[in-house]
């Protein structure tokens, strides 16, 4: 169904970003992990508030141009792609290994002082503790307590075949994943 979408290297986008200054690069992650680290000149666009008429209406952007998006790790901006296309944009590329691989791979970030977890850590921390509660309930207080572990379990095979994770959902609109009154959500080196 998205024939267009295309992956690319996060080093081949720095040389195509070097060329071509004006390209666009869209961070979809939360304002707090962005604020932690960041791709310099990237335009933060949160996945749950990505809205492809906004991208033609207000910042002029083409739908025939080329939009590089990035994530924590990719998933995300997947999703970001299969929205923007189905919207008829025509040429969206997913940076690799979002913004862990860029940084690894030792091209320029801008870090700021945010020590927020990135939200696919943030979820599997928290089903590890949930599961890990329903296990240790259910054997010292009452066996009931085992469905704890057994819904956390369902929903990440429900997460795995649907690519669709309600709690990272969930977890993004969480204070700590916003921006706080005295931190600029500027995407601004």
């Amino acid at each position: 169904m998205y024939e267009f979408m295309k992956t690319i290297h996060p080093s081949e986008l720095h040389t195509i970003r070097q060329q071509t200054p004006g390209a666009r690069l869209l961070d979809v992650r939360t304002p707090a992990e962005h604020a932690r680290m960041h791709v310099p000149g990237v335009e933060l666009v949160p996945l749950d508030k990505l809205d492809p008429d906004y991208l033609v209406t207000q910042w002029g952007m083409s739908k025939d141009e080329p939009v590089y998006i990035l994530c924590h790790s990719g998933t995300r901006a997947k999703k970001a792609a299969e929205k923007l296309e189905a919207a008829g944009f025509r040429a969206c590329h997913v940076v690799e290994g979002g913004t862990s691989l860029w940084a690894e791979t030792g091209l320029p970030v801008n870090r700021g002082a945010s020590r927020v977890l990135p939200l696919d850590r943030q979820v599997r921390i928290t089903i590890g503790l949930v599961v890990l509660s329903g296990v240790l309930l259910g054997f010292f207080v009452n066996p009931a307590f085992y469905l704890l572990s057994g819904f956390m379990g369902a929903g990440l095979i429900f997460a795995g075949i649907t690519d669709w994770c309600g709690l990272a959902i969930l977890m993004s609109k969480l204070p700590w994943n916003q921006c706080s009154k005295g931190a600029s959500c500027s995407t601004n080196p």
